[in-house]
């Protein structure tokens, strides 16, 4: 069961709740902000959250993710160059918004390592590196389900810009190319701010592009 959030902090940006249907347990991918409100969501809909995931250090997909592990004593999760981005709030941009967002005791995942639930050993999902946008970007992949979960890698005819710390658009769009339209066509991309899309709708948006 994949549930899909809009939460937002001067932006809004898409949570998703990644969850195994028979135990409930599962992942929550970009917790972005609203807190409480995730935290209300989990308790309506009876989910056990894991961890969390991200797919960067962004403030618009990390700003609720210290208020959720300390609630629910979690780890928060991310790919290995994410330290400059979790604590520096220049970095992750939360200070030209009148905020200091730092996170503590995050797990830094080496590249292409699983992530599987402890209640289920066949439900997991892949870190797959995917810099560009910044330094630490990565793609949440089941093989299985036929998913990944995309931050602002890609969007829906469109991608991350590159204009910010750490970012290079030569690296995005050779990322793309070699992260994402390796995977099988018809793989559902959940980005952080557009509809889902299919690596194969993208490939041909490319082309014609």
């Amino acid at each position: 069961m994949i549930l899909q959030y809009e939460v937002g902090y001067i932006i809004d940006t898409n949570a998703y709740f990644y969850v195994d249907d028979e135990t409930r347990h599962g992942f929550l991918i970009d917790a972005g902000a609203e807190a409480q409100r995730l935290l209300h969501l989990i308790n309506e809909r009876k989910i056990t959250v894991e961890k969390i995931l991200l797919t960067h250090g962004h403030y618009d997909h990390i700003g609720a993710a210290a208020e959720i592990q300390q609630t629910l004593n979690i780890p928060i999760c991310m790919q290995k160059n994410g330290k400059i981005y979790a604590e520096n709030p220049a970095w992750n941009l939360s200070s030209e918004f009148g905020q200091e967002i730092i996170l503590k005791n995050v797990n830094y995942l080496e590249d292409y390592s699983e992530i599987v639930l402890s209640t289920n050993e066949n439900f997991k999902l892949k870190i797959i590196p995917c810099a560009g946008h910044t330094l630490d970007g990565a793609i949440y992949y089941s093989e299985k389900d036929g998913v990944a979960f995309v931050g602002d890698s890609i969007f829906k005819g469109s991608y991350g810009r590159t204009d910010l710390p750490g970012g290079d658009t030569e690296t995005l769009f050779e990322n793309i190319k070699a992260k994402i339209f390796t995977l099988p066509d018809e793989t559902v991309l959940l980005s952080g701010h557009t509809p889902p899309t299919t690596v194969q709708a993208e490939k041909c948006s490319w082309i014609v592009r």
